[in-house]
């Protein structure tokens, strides 16, 4: 299997993350049932929904939070496309947050905001035709069975697992996989199986990803792009018992899988992202933080305003000073009944130090200035050389 060259972002690990699509009426009304009855019961602490309606956004957003062990309070997002699909259907995207790294066996988000009942469809995948909490026959006929894989393995955010049957399974091995895996990750896996008679042709068509499953066993496909580390790990499982029992080498396999760092896609880093700064529900304790946080910068920027305008009126002073001194000076105002016809003589040494007190402090503005806007001061050098030069000239001339 090819490794991919291109460095990309992965998903932090306190950051749950899912994507799928709801078939049928009225998600948002399933969603906000779903919510006061855990909020009545006392699973969640609490839940908003935005209703961005009249600025034309073009999804529906719920923001629920609730406690997991030892007090470790999760924040979640459910982003809830507002235009239908083709058929109806509306594409979701869920992200949790954790104040710690996630661990597993917490409850699965989706089960916050989404009834768990089988009647409610809210877990098809994106792709057409595969669900999470199902067993997704793998087509019968060859290049649409191809066809099926290539497209599933297409930027996923799912866990995709492929199961052969060695032989026609009863009623207990009928059951999905998915629901004896830790409850984190039930919403996660999408379950392939194929048939006893597709050993072969499914080989085949794993034979682009470069994996293979054994008869009777299972493996997990890497995804497009693969995982970091994928490689470096045997992510078959020889044998698979579909007679209802726990398969633990397979759980363990899917475990160790999810535990490998996963590509932050585009679109999952924007749904990250407007988790973290656009979060809404606060608690009176978070409010407060907020608002202290908001004084704080205020008063900052007024100390800012207040030493500039400090500064610049001291310029003005100084400068003032030095028109005053340049205004006193004998000969510096000619009469206008004698005009004077000698200017040898006028003295501008006394005008030396008060403009190089209005340079230095104009020297100050611009720093001050300069920090602000991250540029550079400008060069000072030809305005500090002319009183210099000034002064010399003086000096030659008495």
């Amino acid at each position: 299997m090819a490794k991919s060259t291109i460095a990309r972002a992965t998903t932090p690990d306190t950051v749950w993350l899912a994507r799928g699509r709801h078939v049928g009426p009225a998600p948002e009304e399933a969603v906000r049932r779903r919510l006061r009855r855990l909020k009545s019961s006392a699973v969640i602490q609490d839940h908003l929904e935005l209703d961005d309606s009249d600025d034309g956004a073009d999804q529906h957003v719920f923001e629920a939070r609730w406690q997991v062990a030892d007090a470790v309070t999760v924040r979640a997002r459910l982003n809830l496309d507002t235009s239908p699909g083709a058929d109806g259907d509306r594409n979701w995207v869920l992200v949790a947050e954790a104040e710690r790294p996630w661990e597993l066996d917490w409850p699965s988000p989706a089960t916050m905001f989404w009834p768990d009942e089988a009647d409610v469809p809210w877990d098809h995948d994106l792709v057409p035709g595969l669900r999470f909490r199902d067993i997704n026959p793998l087509p019968t006929e060859d290049k649409a069975l191809r066809r099926a894989l290539k497209a599933a393995m297409r930027r996923t955010w799912s866990i995709h697992v492929v199961v052969h049957e060695a032989m026609t399974p009863d009623a207990h091995g009928r059951l999905p996989l998915a629901s004896l895996m830790p409850a984190s990750l039930r919403h996660r896996i999408v379950e392939h199986r194929a048939a006893p008679d597709q050993f072969q042709i499914v080989n085949w068509a794993l034979g682009d990803l470069g994996v293979q499953v054994p008869r009777g066993g299972a493996v997990v496909l890497p995804g497009t792009p693969a995982r970091p580390g994928y490689e470096d790990g045997d992510f078959t499982v020889r044998s698979v018992f579909l007679d209802g029992s726990r398969p633990s080498e397979l759980i363990d396999t899917v475990t160790r899988f999810a535990a490998l760092p996963r590509p932050l896609f585009d679109e999952a880093e924007e749904a990250v992202s407007d988790l973290r700064r656009q979060w809404h529900l606060l608690t009176v304790e978070e409010e407060l933080a907020k608002a202290r946080d908001l004084v704080a910068k205020y008063a900052e920027a007024l100390e800012a305003m207040t030493k500039s305008r400090d500064l610049y009126r001291e310029a003005a002073r100084l400068a003032h000073e030095a028109l005053t001194a340049a205004q006193q000076m004998p000969g510096a105002v000619p009469s206008a009944r004698e005009p004077s016809r000698r200017r040898e003589g006028f003295p501008l040494r006394g005008l030396v130090k008060p403009l190089e007190r209005v340079r230095e402090t104009a020297k100050t503005l611009r720093a001050t200035s300069t920090a602000g806007s991250g540029r550079a001061p400008d060069d000072t050098s030809g305005s500090a050389s002319r009183p210099a030069a000034g002064e010399a000239e003086a000096q030659k001339r008495e």
